[in-house]
């Protein structure tokens, strides 16, 4: 590959110094790149990425590409990760191995990993209002002064369970280490096609976590615990907060279309990584 965009987290490579150090380094070797220096966390705008990209460097940690992948949907160019977070599963090539990255970039001596992503439709009151789109989960949590949700929920019309918990979470393999798996969810080798569900906190014995099939829809109906409760929960993806949701509304998740192309530069088994990230 001979054509780069550098998207920097600023609040990790402050000065652009590694950013621009990578930049002179891909330049010397006869590659074009340049830098996306208008990236926020916080932003959801798609980044207007020029068709010459062909790949597309993401440094900082696993929450910057998070948020960045969540505003290339559908660009379909892949990502590499270059660790300056803490735990870095998604961003997985430290910056000792950079000029060994580079050479191998430059020589596509590397593999693809096309990981799933997955939709949520939220209806209120019967109504479509939003989708959103996730590469590591939907979270639906506590909002306002509520303390337990009640949820109703459904695979493919089907009805699963009624249950009262702190929440919910419906996660991606690649989403399966995070929030999930604190959560006492299972874990996913990230090459699957699964999604699965694992209720917060659940207030009951037998309540588990359910994976689900690739073409599965999963409806989750936040109900009335409560008549004096005013708001029951609030919906977010990849840590990104978006909207209320009161008794009555629904989610409908399901696997999307889209996915996000990884570039993974070295031959270690999920196995291995498990052990070096979490032991």
């Amino acid at each position: 590959m001979k054509n780069y965009l550098i998207i920097p987290n600023r609040q990790k490579d402050k000065d652009l110094a590694i950013t621009e150090r990578i930049r002179a380094a891909l330049i010397e070797k006869g590659a074009t790149c340049m830098i996306y220096d208008k990236y926020y966390e916080d932003d959801t705008e798609p980044i207007d990425v020029p068709e010459s990209v062909e790949c597309i460097l993401v440094i900082g940690g696993d929450g910057t590409i998070l948020a960045a992948a969540s505003r290339l949907v559908g660009k379909n160019i892949p990502l590499l990760g270059i660790n300056l977070g803490t735990m870095g599963f998604l961003a997985d090539v430290d910056l000792k191995e950079l000029p060994d990255t580079i050479d191998d970039l430059i020589e596509d001596q590397y593999e693809l990993e096309k990981r799933i992503m997955l939709k949520a439709d939220i209806y209120q009151q019967g109504k479509y209002v939003t989708t959103y789109t996730a590469l590591n989960d939907f979270v639906v949590s506590r909002g306002g002064f509520s303390r337990i949700i009640g949820f109703s929920v459904r695979i493919n019309g089907a009805l699963i369970d009624q249950y009262n918990a702190d929440g919910v979470i419906v996660c991606t393999p690649t989403g399966s280490t995070g929030y999930n798996l604190s959560a006492g969810g299972p874990i996913i080798n990230p090459t699957c096609k699964n999604f699965v569900l694992t209720p917060i906190c659940a207030h009951s014995l037998a309540t588990r976590s359910v994976v689900l099939a690739k073409e599965d829809v999963l409806t989750i109906e936040v109900e009335n615990v409560r008549q004096t409760q005013r708001e029951a929960a609030i919906v977010s993806y990849d840590g990104r907060e978006g909207v209320l949701l009161k008794p009555g509304d629904q989610i409908k998740i399901y696997k999307a279309e889209e996915v996000t192309p990884f570039i993974k530069m070295k031959e270690v088994s999920f196995v291995k990584i498990l052990k070096e990230k979490l032991l």
